[in-house]
């Protein structure tokens, strides 16, 4: 409950989440049938980089900051959801953007200050619906969906000791509820023993279809220090791997130091591990 993601929006990891969200419901939106998004832990949708909280860490000048100076060919569809100006769209902001009539969009924030921006923002439509409530709960009340088509993005907060442990259970439950649908979870990189641990329980729990995104901006061995960050995909939608190296590379190349790298690596096969 501590945790306020304005202070964060916009920095590099941020960018590497939106810029995945993208290609997944680019890649999800090709097929005529109606789409189901979850996002569990949505914030307030659009961050202000102006205001006091983004002011105080201006961690956003090298993230969105960099990207929009340089603007990556790779890129150009992620970057032209984003405004002008020092409005910066969340996950929230971004699914909107690209969901088509008859798709649907549920937002899950248990901060009730964020919460009760949240649903300012999206009063009056009828595609969104803002519920204050736990976001790893909502995975497994709210699917499955009648659309039966869905994407679960899980981006928490990463406060908790356990938070791995119980994105990992959060996840086998959601696919066990849902199996064909697919989840997509944000995790930080600081240093490589949690990730490991991570990659190990759910490769334990013998759930098929699993890639993982990363990018570190640096080797990720100070564990005081934010180095990276990791998308995790169940079931990715055909063509999401060869769409997402480009502008994973792109990333890199503009936010990364001399010895930053990215990694798609297949953490399970379809057919199981």
């Amino acid at each position: 409950m501590n945790y306020r993601h304005a202070y964060h929006a916009g920095n590099a990891v941020d960018c590497m989440k939106h810029a995945l969200l993208v290609v997944l419901l680019r890649a999800l939106t090709r097929k005529e049938k109606p789409l189901f998004v979850l996002d569990t832990h949505a914030g307030i949708g659009i961050y202000d980089l102006a205001g006091p909280e983004a002011g105080r860490t201006r961690e956003w000048e090298g993230g969105i900051g960099k990207l929009r100076t340089i603007a990556p060919t790779a890129l150009a569809d992620y970057l032209g959801l984003i405004p002008p100006g020092l409005a910066y769209p969340g996950s929230p902001a971004i699914a909107r953007a690209l969901l088509r009539p008859g798709d649907r969009l549920a937002l899950c924030e248990l901060h009730p200050e964020d919460a009760a921006v949240l649903k300012r923002r999206f009063r009056g439509d009828p595609m969104v619906q803002v519920h204050v409530r736990d976001g790893y709960e909502a995975v497994t009340a709210l699917l499955p969906p009648p659309e039966r088509r869905a994407l679960v993005l899980i981006d928490p907060p990463f406060e908790r000791p356990d938070e791995f442990a119980a994105l990992a259970t959060s996840l086998d439950a959601g696919r066990r509820k849902f199996p064909s649908g697919i989840f997509a979870a944000w995790y930080p990189v600081k240093h490589r023993t949690p990730v490991r641990d991570f990659a190990a329980d759910m490769t334990a729990r013998g759930i098929p279809d699993i890639i993982v995104c990363e990018m570190l901006l640096r080797p990720a061995l100070d564990p005081a220090r934010l180095n990276g960050c990791g998308l995790l995909v169940i079931n990715p939608p055909y063509g999401f791997e060869a769409a997402a190296a480009p502008v994973l590379e792109a990333l890199r190349a503009v936010l990364g130091e001399a010895d930053a790298s990215v990694a798609i690596t297949r953490l399970a096969r379809e057919n199981g591990v």
